[in-house]
């Protein structure tokens, strides 16, 4: 069985450090993500998809993300069940973020120059865009056009 999920998109708000009653920290954020495709004529969809993020991770999208920045998230879809205020059962699914990546470089998001002053906050991005715009074309090899294939 595999649950593996990978997201980017943007916060819809800054996220907000809580701690459990056993003291562990907790933290819930939406992230607004735009779906691939669009249909002819009409506006490109937006998901806003609900993300909690426990203990270290918590702490670290609090304390670097905020509100409009682009992020990418890698972790598990949970779904839980729960009654509502008129007794209906409902069942909610939210992403479990194992982990939470820059996915823009620090000059490239100005509304956030305040906590961009910080060193550790360049060293922890790992996904910026032009990361997959390096490369060469030496770097492929091509392979012959019979129909035997290396695997």
């Amino acid at each position: 069985m595999l649950n593996t999920v990978v997201l980017m998109g943007r916060l819809t708000a800054d996220p907000e450090l809580r701690h459990t009653s056993n003291n562990i920290a907790v933290t819930s954020f939406t992230l607004a993500v735009n779906r691939s495709y669009t249909k002819n004529g009409a506006e490109r969809a937006t998901d806003f998809i609900d993300v909690v993020a426990w203990r270290n991770t918590a702490e670290f999208v609090s304390k670097y993300f905020s509100k409009g920045q682009l992020v990418a998230v890698q972790g598990s879809i949970q779904t839980r069940t729960y009654q509502d205020k008129d007794g209906n059962k409902r069942k909610a699914f939210e992403v479990v973020a194992d982990n939470v990546h820059f996915a823009e470089s620090k000059r490239d998001n100005s509304s956030n120059s305040e906590r961009a002053e910080s060193d550790s906050f360049e060293s922890h991005s790992s996904i910026t865009p032009s990361s997959f715009e390096v490369g060469s074309p030496d770097d492929f090899k091509e392979l012959p056009t019979d129909d035997d294939l290396p695997f």
